[in-house]
């Protein structure tokens, strides 16, 4: 069945029910500030339950506070598609192999084309097919661990984390990487290094600041870097991986 409010509890939920609205429809709402024209889109898990986020028609996303609206009204329905491919990835006996672990984040998202909603959540497997350049740096294979904002990353998932590290190296992997949203990106590489102390690997923290929607995005050019760091660096200790200059011309490293 389908899931025409996602997201969305409370007194958010009974707002939209009130008016007969739905998650990526097209609305029209009136407001003690002003009338606002866009699609829905969802909420996550922990967000609040006062405020309806909508995509307007420059792209921005705005919040409306329920206690505002005076009318809304639904004008069109445009259900999520996503059209990003997946591809498998090669093996290549030559090359080092390195796992990704998926946590989330803007590295990790995912765009409605209809309504250019960017959601954080889908296989890695999907980012390889938009990234076929890894295919020349090392095998890689990857584990979806979470799926969650990097602002609710806490101890439960930095224990998770270091335990499938801990079982990558037993099984003799050459590098991991780890995809995370970039809010508390540091904060995860600072507990992992404690945690993972005298790794015989390099372990790379990776993110973007532009999201993988976007053409200017460097979201492909963090993740190829970091796994040229996991693949072929002796650099073994936990890392954070991210580009350099805004032209994108080399990326930087910096120590967990």
């Amino acid at each position: 069945m389908e899931d025409f409010f996602q997201g969305y509890k409370g007194q958010a939920l009974e707002v939209l029910k009130k008016y007969n609205s739905r998650v990526w429809g097209k609305v029209i709402i009136n407001t003690t500030r002003g009338e606002f024209r866009g699609t829905i889109l969802p909420r996550a898990e922990n967000d609040d339950d006062k405020h309806i986020v909508i995509k307007i028609d420059t792209g921005y996303n705005i919040g409306i506070d329920i206690f505002t609206i005076t009318t809304m009204k639904e004008t069109g329905y445009f259900k999520a598609s996503y059209k990003i491919p997946e591809k498998e990835f090669p093996f290549s006996a030559n090359l080092p192999n390195v796992k990704l672990f998926g946590t989330g984040g803007t590295i990790a998202s995912r765009l409605d084309y209809r309504t250019g909603a960017v959601i954080p959540a889908f296989s890695p497997g999907e980012l390889y097919g938009a990234v076929p350049e890894l295919a020349d740096i090392c095998n890689l294979t990857t584990e979806k661990l979470f799926a969650v904002f990097s602002e609710n990353m806490g101890p439960e998932q930095y224990k998770a984390l270091a335990i499938a590290i801990g079982k990558e190296i037993e099984n003799g992997i050459d590098g991991i990487i780890i995809g995370h949203g970039t809010d508390t990106l540091s904060h995860t590489a600072a507990a992992l290094t404690f945690m993972v102390q005298d790794s015989p690997v390099p372990i790379v923290l990776v993110g973007s600041q532009r999201s993988s929607d976007r053409p200017s995005s460097d979201a492909a050019l963090n993740l190829m870097h970091a796994c040229l760091t996991a693949g072929h660096s002796d650099i073994a200790e936990v890392m954070v991986c991210m580009f350099g200059p805004t032209s994108d011309e080399y990326g930087f490293l910096h120590r967990g």
